[in-house]
């Protein structure tokens, strides 16, 4: 029996790909809470989440767009929205460290390799 190597469906996703989209859109549905509770400025972050939830439906339909707008929702929507909080939060420094491994596995050549 030979094994040979496999090579990447394209097309087919990855269970972590999922994962980033169900986050992203945690991360859209506190900054429009946010804004409605008047913690963030309307006109700056309501255009962010629209921009990160149609990053997240782009990227878990595969597409090459939804893949870069999520690897720009990912590294930097935490910034925009510290932007207007207290710095040096702890809830601040979690919410960077889980971009930033998200980001990495986001610009994996795996995961780049089965976008359509």
């Amino acid at each position: 029996m030979t094994t040979e190597p496999r090579t990447p469906a394209k097309g087919q996703m990855l269970p972590g790909i999922a994962g980033i989209c169900m986050y992203m859109l945690v991360v859209a549905i506190v900054g429009v809470f946010g804004t409605l509770r008047g913690a963030f400025p309307a006109m700056v972050v309501l255009p962010i989440c629209t921009m990160i939830v149609v990053g997240a439906f782009g990227l878990l339909r595969l597409r090459r767009w939804g893949w870069r707008s999520s690897q720009q929702a990912v590294s930097c929507c935490p910034r925009c929205m510290a932007g207007w909080q207290e710095h040096g939060a702890p809830r601040f420094w979690v919410m960077a460290a889980l971009d930033f491994c998200l980001f990495l596995y986001l610009v994996r050549q795996e995961t780049r390799a089965r976008l359509l």
